[in-house]
């Protein structure tokens, strides 16, 4: 049966009318008068009459992964193979297909986070050439019914199944454990709960609903259970003194080999401590002195691609483009000259539009909000620019790259503290492989840092700008940017280099990374 109507608009007639014959078509396998609904939202997971799915696909749209209808037409043979006596539950879903459902799709979470297109165990039927459907279910390889990238998370994922199919007590038809969980995450993120609160409301429900049985009693071992769904990050230990990382090849280091100062924290020794000379003072093994946060960016573009919808919203800039007629108009970066002359001169990046188009934005900030406490931290922020407007600029697409703690800017220290992204960034040029859930194949995932995004001293920290035009206002302005100590900036800026002299310049430079070095000389003017 023709499927091409599939990717029309929900307004073109060819899709009016391969609705309808697909309705036709799935209305001989009535199941207590329902049938699974194939829109974009409910993509095969629920049940619903008739007249409701007919009403989902027309506005919602068609799930564009479902293209062999083999859960309708001869929806009762289904119904023998899995038993029928599971009733359907007031959200639409039958409990004897997916489990325990309740009121959130945890199965269709699990299944997009792990790339799993259907359930495991579950009977799975194809078509004769005649057009008859085969008597017993053919159950695919799991390699092709699963797509996880190790065993590892085979394991993973089927505990995490368990505990969205495990009832938060008995007679519960609105939670799983797992979904119990997760909704208390999300209320202490948007309301900012302290660890303290979140262990105490713990406890408090614990105490009052005694036939919850084996539910985490403590935010760590809340956390322990939901990690797996790959929202976590690395520590990374830093020297003090912003001179390196204690990454890669000098991950088993204890001291900094440029200034030498020590990993771990200075505190006062104890006997039977494993420590370290400092002077008066010992450093104990085990408290590190500084620790920066990365969370890795190839599982998370990974993870864009593993939910169809987020798959489907980054190919919008090549799919959704405007008539000829409007080509000046600029209303998203894929209309920009720079956009452009990047696929000119990378073209086999651009030939696939899932590659990866990226933002960075960096700013420091005191978290404390105390005029009186010195702190800045340094949080680096991803932006995909792949997605629709409406989509690419809001909070929930940013990707937190990179967290630098310290007392101070860390000035063009900052390098160090990006060598993890640069180092993904290199693997990700190159391509890795990632499954893409809206075509349902594996392809090679690739991404580009076109852009930054920074205030002037974020600019000169991260691109090592520090002259602007001569004729900028800004240059005879000085008292505006420093009442007391503002001055004029008339200096001529240095002639542009081409990209063979800046190369030669980088070769006979040495810079050391660090606080430790003697302070520069105030410049003269």
């Amino acid at each position: 049966m023709d499927t091409s109507w599939i990717n029309l608009p929900t307004g073109h007639p060819e899709y009016v009318d391969g609705r309808m014959q697909f309705i036709a078509f799935a209305k001989q396998g009535l199941f207590e008068g329902k049938i699974r609904c194939p829109c974009k939202n409910c993509k095969v997971d629920k049940w619903f009459p008739v007249n409701d799915v007919e009403r989902h696909i027309l506005f919602k749209g068609f799930y564009k992964s479902y293209r062999n209808w083999i859960f309708h037409g001869k929806g009762d043979m289904v119904q023998r193979m899995l038993g029928s006596d599971g009733g359907s539950t007031s959200e639409g879903s039958l409990g004897n297909q997916t489990g325990f459902v309740g009121r959130d799709n945890m199965g269709g979470l699990l299944r997009s986070a792990f790339s799993v297109n259907v359930p495991p165990n579950f009977p799975t039927f194809e078509a004769r050439e005649d057009g008859e459907w085969t008597e017993e279910p053919v159950l695919y390889d799991t390699d092709v019914e699963y797509d996880y990238s190790t065993i590892e998370e085979d394991a993973t994922y089927k505990k995490l199944l368990q505990a969205s199919e495990e009832k938060l007590y008995e007679g519960c038809i609105n939670f799983s454990k797992l979904s119990f969980l997760l909704h208390l995450f999300h209320l202490k993120c948007i309301h900012h709960w302290s660890i303290e609160s979140f262990n105490m409301l713990l406890k408090l429900i614990l105490d009052a609903f005694t036939q919850i049985l084996d539910f985490p009693s403590s935010y760590y071992y809340s956390k322990k259970m939901i990690k797996d769904l790959g929202r976590g990050y690395e520590k990374i230990d830093a020297c003090p003194n912003d001179c390196m990382l204690y990454w890669g090849e000098f991950l088993e280091k204890d001291k900094c080999h440029v200034c030498g100062k020590s990993r771990w924290k200075t505190t006062k020794g104890k006997r039977g401590d494993d420590v370290s000379d400092q002077g008066m003072n010992t450093c104990k093994k085990g408290v590190p002195a500084k620790v920066m946060r990365y969370f890795p960016l190839i599982p998370r573009l990974k993870r864009i691609y593993m939910s169809s919808e987020t798959a489907e919203d980054m190919r919008w800039h090549d799919t959704e483009r405007l008539g000829e007629g409007d080509k000046k108009i600029l209303r998203h970066p894929s209309d920009a000259l720079a956009w452009k002359a990047f696929d000119e001169n990378h073209r086999d990046f651009a030939l696939d539009p899932r590659s990866v188009r990226l933002g960075l934005a960096s700013d420091g900030f005191n978290p404390y909000r105390l005029m009186n406490t010195t702190y800045s931290t340094w949080p680096v922020v991803l932006i995909p620019y792949n997605l629709p407007p409406w989509l690419c600029m809001k909070p929930s697409s940013f990707i937190l790259s990179t967290l630098i703690p310290g007392k101070a800017s860390p000035g063009n220290d900052i390098d160090v503290y990006l060598q993890p992204l640069v180092h993904e960034l290199k693997s990700l040029w190159g391509g890795v492989e990632a499954f893409d859930s809206f075509d349902g194949v594996k392809f090679n995932l690739r991404a580009a840092l076109l852009w930054t995004i920074n205030d002037f001293p974020g600019y000169a920290m991260l691109s090592a700008i520090e002259n602007g035009p001569a004729d900028h206002p800004y240059r005879r302005q000085g008292e505006k940017f420093c009442e007391k100590f503002g001055t004029n900036e008339l200096g001529e800026a240095p002639s542009r280099p081409s990209g063979t002299d800046i190369l030669s310049q980088q070769e006979k430079v040495e810079y050391v990374y660090g606080n430790s070095k003697a302070p520069p000389k105030k410049r003269s003017y």
